[in-house]
């Protein structure tokens, strides 16, 4: 099918949507400080206030596609614009650390609906695979977009109107999304899926993620060997199990499983995860750290901290849609290992960074970090939603972007512990083996790509036609 303009408008919103999702991560890590000035919260308290928005993205997504499918992918979306909002709002009036973290909550069921349906919305409305990743591309540009402009807007909003707005701000921006998109996007027909929807695999998938979060999160404070911590781990290796094993058994119990776990056996759609995951716990990790660092060793102001930061979703943003054609017509291969390479080069540059070392040495590692995350971004996304069948979409999307939601709550727990593991007077020694471990995981990821992609982009499985979402409605196709 060819696209009308309004079928690319549709694209813009879903693109809009994504900048939102991506910004409130990354607009909170520069206002961080002022938050928790603000709040009185403890360090683990301000990890705390970036992870618990994550971890019910990263924990719930897996089920958001499966919900789409199932209840109709523009009715979700529009619901998870208005939960996002409404979990803005309420961050934005909180008055205690508590309170903003039950709304940061709130907040992150928005995007559980949002991400995945954005994307079973793209594959739905571009039948060509060229045209695809261009749309996805552009899709990709929103979280450049977010990953730029939050931390400009966070550092001003928190220097100049106080860091409540930094919520707050959303909520007019989700009010005209919601409206725009009711009448942009189309209408897409139920996928048929077999069983009911499988809660109690959702719920493991939930604690496993959590647990692991909680621990790596209150390790260095309570100690690595204190009964809580070690809980932490016990529970999420036990959920993990548990998941797993629900998973293999829900068709014989009646139910959809939450995720097909034999969807990893597909080499292609196992490396664009496993990439998936690395990218964003080393890049998101690295945004929230180094904003750190230009405000806590070198002092700094947030809008300082936020123009040098954005650098790297600047260079984002532009390499993104380029990616997306690069992608149409050489394939998936190239394109993610050059990315991923060049990310890993970038991270291993900022060991430079010291108490002293201005902006004008390393702006140009930002760069190199963004445009490789640009680069890679794209060709993972399209491998992972075209290397299943249109049917199992939905599930695929929701899983690749779970994993990558996963990739920002390890990157800012583990690299959490490692950049405080010798306190404040060690940031910048915690700071060099966070980008160690960064560098030498992206290394490691483009290895498997390489390992694992054919040079040509991955086309979907064949399947009957009336297996393909169709359109049934196009309210603005006039």
């Amino acid at each position: 099918m060819t696209p009308s303009r309004t079928g690319w408008l549709a694209v813009a919103v879903l693109a809009g949507s994504q900048t939102l999702a991506v910004m409130s991560t990354t607009v909170v890590s520069v206002a961080l400080p002022a938050i928790g000035a603000g709040l009185h919260a403890s360090a683990a308290g301000r990890l705390w206030i970036v992870d618990a928005y994550v971890i019910v993205y990263s924990a719930l997504l897996v089920a958001g596609g499966t919900i789409g499918d199932r209840w109709g992918r523009k009715g979700m979306f529009l619901l998870g614009l208005a939960l996002f909002g409404a979990g803005s709002l309420a961050d934005s009036l909180a008055p205690s650390t508590g309170a903003l973290l039950a709304g940061r909550v709130l907040q992150g069921l928005g995007p559980v609906l949002l991400v995945p349906g954005s994307l079973t919305i793209i594959r739905a409305l571009f039948d060509d695979e060229r045209r695809r990743a261009q749309a996805i591309g552009l899709w990709s540009t929103g979280s450049g977009l977010g990953m730029a402009a939050g931390p400009v807007v966070g550092g001003l909003i928190a220097a100049h109107l106080g860091w409540r707005w930094v919520f707050g701000f959303n909520v007019p921006l989700a009010v005209v999304l919601l409206l725009i998109a009711a009448r942009a996007i189309p209408r897409l027909d139920r996928v048929p899926v077999a069983g009911r929807l499988d809660w109690t695999g959702t719920v493991f998938g939930c604690a496993c993620v959590a647990a692991i979060a909680f621990a790596l999160i209150e390790g260095n404070p309570l100690g690595w060997t204190s009964p809580p911590v070690l809980a932490g781990f016990a529970l999420s290796a036990g959920a993990l199990a548990a998941f797993a094993a629900r998973e293999r058994r829900a068709p014989g119990m009646g139910t959809a499983p939450v995720v097909d776990i034999s969807l990893f056996r597909r080499p292609a759609f196992a490396a664009a995860n496993v990439a998936a995951l690395v990218v964003f716990f080393a890049f998101i990790g690295a945004i929230v750290f180094l904003s750190a660092y230009f405000q806590q060793v070198r002092g700094d102001t947030p809008v300082a901290a936020g123009l040098q930061v954005a650098v790297l979703g600047v260079a984002f943003a532009v390499t993104a849609p380029l990616s997306g054609r690069l992608t149409g017509r050489v394939g998936a291969r190239w394109p993610m290992v050059a990315g991923l390479v060049a990310t890993a080069a970038a991270m291993f540059g900022l060991l430079r960074l010291g108490p002293d070392t201005g902006a004008g040495a390393t702006w140009w590692d930002f760069a190199v970090a963004g445009a490789g995350v640009g680069l890679c971004l794209t060709p993972m996304t399209q491998v992972a939603v075209s290397a299943v069948p249109a049917s199992r979409a939905g599930m695929a999307s929701s899983v690749h972007n779970a994993l990558r939601q996963f990739g920002q709550v390890l990157g800012v727990a583990v690299l959490g512990a490692i950049v405080y593991a010798h306190g404040s007077k060690g940031f910048v020694t915690g700071l060099h083996a966070a980008m160690w471990l960064s560098g030498t995981a992206l290394l490691g990821a483009a290895v498997l790509a390489m390992a694992l992609l054919r040079p040509t982009a991955a086309a979907p499985p064949s399947e009957p036609r009336a297996e393909r979402p169709a359109l049934t409605t196009l309210r603005s196709a006039k």
